[in-house]
């Protein structure tokens, strides 16, 4: 079979395969194009994993308690883990553009959740497609996360881009009734309009209850529904987010701890695996799922698999299996320091108190911690499925075969700095381990750790590389990132630093960290790109951090007088870099991304050459 499908390939490149961004792209460097899963949770913190923490911090649970992750440690023994990896925006969206597109974000200008277009002219596809014109088949299963459109002919609407030839998501599963929770965006529920649409109306669902939908104003619309969702909210033991002014209130705030409507296995994670197996097993035949059909693996074409988990992201509900075990661990919450509070950049102080948590009562911090890591425990065993799945079907076919694990799109917070979320450049949030496993143990050793700097941006060109593309040739000039293969084998310079910027929630903010110093700054004000060139050092709200005296990042240094050159030369390395290394914004022009707009800044061009002495 092995030998037919490089006969296929090989057919596939003398008919000349056309790249989505033109000319030819049948650069291949070698004669086998692996099998390819690439796995990426959501919100997962990298001390919930026993792997990682060994190596970064000599122990084998997180600093909060206990943690169990033997699936993934099974990972990183069997390939290489790339430890120092570190997300450029801690936020889902940005995140995820930033890795699909090998691009930073000051150079695609995806920097929060806005729905972009490709049709503005520095636009380049994300890599599956890229790989589909290498010959690759492309399958896409649970959150994708990339509001990706394209303007159609009249210049005044847009549709959405598909990214993968196929895709199973999320939104379509989860009104399937394949999911244990759900939310979705309702105008008319029960066969009834409702005067307004309910938007991101949550619901458990169950095949013996059905769909209970989590609203007040969805009770008072249906009298007959009336009790329905409190009995819920005290069956699934569920605690929201809640501001200490406003009080808690039944139908909002984030779902911080409760347990799964449905058993291991049955949740929106569970069924992403399901969709995943279903597919790898039923070769060249259609299968379905609900009410769904979707076509099953074609074994002559190689494959890029993109699996993306939901876990451990809010809502946090183990299946009980799960949660029973981590309630009998108990856990050390982590607490605010000193005046870190009034010490913090402002930027971060407002996320900080958006997602506040400290005045939570002692018994739901506890709650909060066990069920999150016993939801992190819950698709650790998910990962090892999908990767028994995905490893057994291209071993059966004689294929080769490579597994990108990418812990968390960012990470979270569990009341460190007296707050839950992400958003925020602190280690917590934005330091997010790579693992790679390969059939080819010389391009990914087992067992090896790589303590170099690496990025989101260095996911897509791996990918490609071992697809076959030339990174060196016109066509991949745009990519940003560094072949993790050639990192593992010591042929490239170690990078001094790692660079981020997020407008999410907290606003236009910009990071920059090297192996001892994080600095962070607001890098815009409105729509002037030169302002942080020209505004006040103390305008720029400032953080500096040192990691070794410091490894909570709680004391802020950035106006501490023997620390003004540190804070000196890392500003102005990071305004040139993410301001003036060929920055871009773009106009999207709102959910519909008709916008093309585009806003450049190059004052800097060669900024960002990975080195900073200090």
């Amino acid at each position: 079979m092995k030998k037919n499908r490089l006969v296929v390939r090989g057919l596939r490149i003398m008919l000349g395969v056309f790249s989505l961004g033109g000319g030819v792209s049948g650069l291949f460097a070698g004669e086998s194009q692996p099998n390819v899963l690439w796995i990426v949770t959501d919100d997962q913190r990298y001390d919930s994993i026993r792997a990682f923490n060994r190596i970064i911090d000599g122990r084998e649970h997180s600093a909060l308690g206990y943690v169990e992750s033997p699936e993934v440690d099974k990972l990183a023994a069997q390939g290489t883990t790339f430890i120092n990896t570190y997300c450029h925006s801690p936020g889902c969206a940005p995140s995820r553009a930033a890795m699909h597109f090998g691009r930073y974000p000051w150079h695609s200008g995806i920097y929060e959740f806005e729905y972009h277009n490709a049709s503005a002219p520095h636009w380049q596809p994300p890599f599956p497609e890229k790989l589909a014109a290498m010959g690759y088949q492309t399958f896409h299963v649970g959150k994708r996360g990339v509001r990706l459109k394209e303007i159609q002919a009249d210049g005044q609407s847009s549709r959405m881009r598909p990214i993968y030839q196929q895709s199973a998501g999320f939104k379509e599963l989860h009104l399937e009734g394949l999911t244990a929770w759900g939310k979705g965006w309702f105008s008319k529920i029960n066969g009834q309009t409702l005067e307004e649409p309910f938007q991101s109306l949550e619901y458990f669902y169950t095949p013996e209850d059905g769909f209970t939908y989590l609203s007040e104003r969805y009770e008072e619309t249906f009298p007959a529904e009336k009790g329905k969702m409190a009995a819920a909210m005290e069956r699934y033991d569920i605690l929201r987010h809640y501001n200490e002014k406003k009080g808690k209130h039944i139908d909002s705030g984030m779902i911080l701890a409760g347990v799964s409507a449905r058993p291991a296995g049955e949740t929106r994670d569970g069924f992403y695996v399901k969709v995943l197996a279903d597919y790898l097993r039923n070769e060249g035949q259609p299968f379905r799922e609900g009410k769904l059909t979707y076509q099953g693996v074609d074994p002559d074409k190689p494959l890029f698999c993109h699996l993306g988990f939901d876990f451990p992201h809010t809502p946090v509900l183990p299946p009980q299996s799960f949660r029973e075990r981590f309630q009998q661990k108990t856990y050390q919450i982590p607490s605010i320091v000193g005046d870190e509070l009034e010490t913090m950049p402002k930027q971060m102080r407002k996320m900080v108190t958006h997602g506040f948590t400290d005045h939570f009562s002692a018994e739901e911090k506890q709650k909060m911690v066990q069920d999150y890591f016993a939801f992190c425990a819950y698709g650790d065993s998910l990962v090892g499925q999908a990767v028994d799945e995905f490893v057994k079907f291209s071993e059966g076919k004689g294929q080769e075969w490579m597994v990108v694990y990418v812990c968390g799109d960012h990470g979270w917070k569990l009341n460190e700095h007296g707050s839950v979320s992400k958003f925020t450049p602190w280690r917590l949030d934005t330091l997010n381990p790579i693992i790679v496993v390969s059939s080819d143990k010389k391009a990914f050793p087992a067992g090896k750790v790589v303590r170099d700097f690496t990025e989101f941006v260095d996911i897509a060109p791996t990918v490609l590389a071992a697809g076959g593309a030339d990174l060196a040739s016109e066509e991949f000039a745009y990519l940003d990132g560094r072949d993790l293969a050639r990192v593992a084998a010591g042929e490239l310079p170690p990078r001094d630093y790692v660079v981020g910027e997020s407008h999410a929630v907290t606003g236009p903010r910009a990071f920059i960290r090297t192996a001892e110093y994080l600095f962070t700054l607001q890098s815009r004000r409105g729509k002037n790109m030169d302002w942080a060139r020209t505004a006040a050092y103390e305008e720029l709200d400032p953080g500096l951090y040192h990691l070794p005296s410091d490894p909570q990042e709680v004391k802020n240094l950035a106006f501490s007088p023997e620390h003004q050159e540190v804070a000196r030369k890392m500003k102005e390395k990071l305004i040139a870099i993410v301001l003036g290394d060929g920055r871009v914004e773009v106009d999207w022009g709102g959910p519909k991304a008709l916008g093309t707009g585009i806003f450049r800044s190059n004052f800097a061009p060669g900024a960002n050459d990975g080195k900073l002495k200090l």
